[in-house]
């Protein structure tokens, strides 16, 4: 369950966690058209509080909007102030962040035209979100027999409500047959992302990651990519196969919540030596590192609260 904080920010004001409510007929509890975004706070290694990416965070949450043709009412600083200012108000040092833009109550039906829109931002404590054994040892997958939506299906560049069904369909498989995550394909076969987290694998010292085309543009895997460079790492945004998955030396994850977890396991086939490999282990320090202030080269990726 969420542990509550004291406030919720609702529409431009902050009110208290019990009394952030919304009428039954919200068109977005119905139809799903809604974006979202994932922000983390981090507590830094000289006691600040640190909002990640939150500038590159709060412009994919305008970006999911325009492409699913919402206008939101509040200016991207208007925004970001929000979400310095709530942890603040809840004494928070470390929290996830979930700014929501939604269709409130107003008119039924597959037409949202004339239906208010809504904006809230909730911040709450949120470890590991595989689990502290998982971001250690690394993590089971499983294959899913759904197929991760195509462009031409849904807009899968945008953080859509709705979308993650497809997500929950996934995860409920895999959860349910023992394994800790699940992986999708995409509507050719080839390895697409998890169910709310980007995909790397490492092979003969090469990181590789499925092209930002057809997936969620991760911002954690964005900074992956970008460390990797840094280190001197070599690394392809190149299509990659289940067989070439299990074949890799590493694998591993990014999201904002799921951070770097390592993959020991797919489908019953150990990847590497079925724990986390050297490349995955520094990838995973140097993002640490990052997100604690303690590297002073990625400052620019901090809003120090």
């Amino acid at each position: 369950m969420v542990e509550k904080a004291k406030w919720i920010w609702l529409d431009g004001n902050f009110i208290p966690w019990d009394e952030a409510r919304v009428h039954v007929l919200t068109h977005t509890l119905h139809y799903g058209l809604g974006v979202f975004e994932g922000i983390r706070a981090y507590e830094t290694a000289d006691g600040r509080t640190a909002i990640f990416r939150l500038s590159e965070h709060i412009r994919r949450l305008f970006d999911s909007a325009h492409i699913m043709q919402i206008a939101i009412p509040f200016s991207r600083n208007e925004l970001e102030g929000v979400c310095m200012e709530i942890l603040r108000l809840n004494g928070q040092k470390e929290a996830y962040l979930r700014p929501l833009v939604f269709l409130g109550a107003g008119v039924m039906g597959l037409n949202p035209a004339d239906s208010p829109v809504r904006v809230a931002i909730i911040s709450w404590l949120w470890g590991a979100y595989l689990g502290e054994e998982g971001l250690q040892r690394g993590v089971r997958l499983k294959t899913s027999a759904f197929t991760r939506h195509h462009v031409r299906v849904m807009m899968t560049m945008s953080k859509t409500v709705g979308n993650y069904v497809n997500s929950i369909l996934a995860k409920r498989e895999a959860i349910q047959a023992g394994y800790d995550e699940a992986v999708l394909l995409d509507n050719e076969g080839y390895v697409s992302e998890a169910s709310g987290e980007n995909v790397f694998i490492v092979r003969d010292g090469v990181l590789k990651t499925h092209p930002s085309t057809g997936i969620l543009p991760g911002i954690t895997r964005d900074s992956i990519l970008t460390l990797a460079s840094d280190l001197g790492l070599r690394s392809k945004e190149e299509r990659f196969t289940l067989d070439e998955l299990y074949l890799a030396d590493e694998a591993f994850l990014t999201g904002t919540a799921a951070e770097v977890t390592p993959v020991r396991e797919v489908d019953n086939r150990t990847i590497g030596l079925g724990r986390p490999g050297p490349i995955t282990q520094k990838l995973q320090s140097a993002f640490f590192a990052v997100v604690k202030g303690q590297d002073p080269r990625y400052q620019k990726w901090l809003a120090y609260v």
